[in-house]
């Protein structure tokens, strides 16, 4: 249902909520994630081109979050990088249709409203604390950093 695009830009904002308000390295990112160097650094652009994610090169600097991670919603992050498309009009062309979908179609556009009503009462601070038993996706670090080195 959602991109592979997607899928690595939400690891990684992850990644950067955990650590916040800190930064990291593109490496640490990709490493920590499982996304490939390459890819994760186009995601990256898309991130920071949307205004999700900042960019500061050189000594102390890294990737970080524009936002805290209890202002940031998944779906912020979805639509910089691979927006959710609602169908307004007939997807078919069919103009005895036009805006009035039928039951088919109006029940897709329900579907991805109710997955953008979702994402967007989401917070990453919400994800990152949530509960759970089952083996992490990511590996993160065993303890939030306090005052990492600049």
């Amino acid at each position: 249902m959602f991109s592979q695009t997607v899928e690595y830009a939400l690891r990684a904002v992850c990644h950067l909520a955990y650590t916040a308000p800190g930064s990291s390295t593109t490496e640490e990112i990709a490493n920590s994630t499982k996304v490939p160097i390459a890819y994760l650094s186009k995601v990256l652009q898309g991130l920071v081109r949307a205004g999700v994610v900042k960019s500061q090169r050189g000594v102390g600097g890294g990737i970080s979050l524009v936002k805290s991670p209890k202002e940031l919603t998944i779906l912020e992050v979805v639509n910089a990088v691979d927006p959710i498309v609602r169908i307004s009009t007939c997807p078919l062309g069919l103009k005895a249709h036009g805006k009035n979908l039928c039951p088919l179609h109006r029940r897709l556009d329900n579907a991805m409203a109710s997955v953008e009503e979702a994402f967007r009462d989401t917070t990453l601070a919400e994800v990152i604390a949530e509960p759970t038993t089952s083996i992490p996706l990511c590996e993160f670090p065993a303890a939030r950093p306090t005052n990492k080195k600049q």
